[in-house]
């Protein structure tokens, strides 16, 4: 497998469809991944998350009151993509945020060629806004932009201030999020140095 592979990942049941398609590193554990999809999607980190991969579950192990969870799940932080990830058309799932359930499709499209000067990970490509954290899933993020789209809407207003005024549910911008994406990898630098 080559050091840097080709990920495009897609909200599932959105229409038009939310996605990116993202190069990162093979050697990239899936709590970096969760953090790269954070960004390139636009999510705020406010929920849990977990993977699965033909039956596996990667998430992140904690200890609560009634014990360890985590008896089910592997450890994002000690799994790495190449130690489950083939070149063959692979696909796997995130869900984000258990209470919306933002179901994502992760599909291994190719192996991508190493860019000599090339920053890691980095987005090549996407479509449409994300939806806003905590708006009730695809179900109330399709019922909040048709609000969006009728001024005469009684929610109009209230929904307007709720997610903000710039919101615009078809924009897409590549460059803030590679910039974004630069800064996540100076941190996962530093973070992978200490040991």
């Amino acid at each position: 497998m080559s050091d840097i592979i080709q990920l495009t990942i897609s909200l599932k049941s959105s229409s038009p469809l939310i996605r990116r398609t993202v190069h990162l590193n093979k050697e990239t554990s899936f709590f970096d991944l969760h953090h790269i999809i954070q960004i390139v999607m636009g999510w705020r980190n406010y929920h849990l998350f977990e993977f699965n991969l033909d039956g596996y579950r990667i998430g992140m192990i904690e200890e609560n009151e009634y014990g360890n969870l985590g008896h089910a799940l592997l450890d994002a932080t000690k799994i790495l993509l190449m130690d489950i990830l083939s070149l063959e058309k692979d696909h796997f799932h995130y869900n984000y945020d258990f209470g919306d359930c933002w179901l994502h499709e992760i599909t291994l499209d190719q192996a991508a060629e190493k860019e000599e000067k090339g920053v890691y990970p980095k987005c090549i490509n996407g479509q449409m806004n994300c939806p806003p954290e905590d708006c009730g899933g695809i179900a109330g993020f399709n019922g909040m932009v048709k609000i969006l789209q009728d001024k005469k809407h009684p929610e109009y207003k209230e929904t307007k201030n709720w997610v903000g005024k710039n919101y615009d549910p078809e924009s897409f911008d590549l460059a803030r999020v590679n910039k974004q994406l630069k800064q996540l990898q100076k941190y996962i630098t530093r973070w992978n140095s200490r040991d």
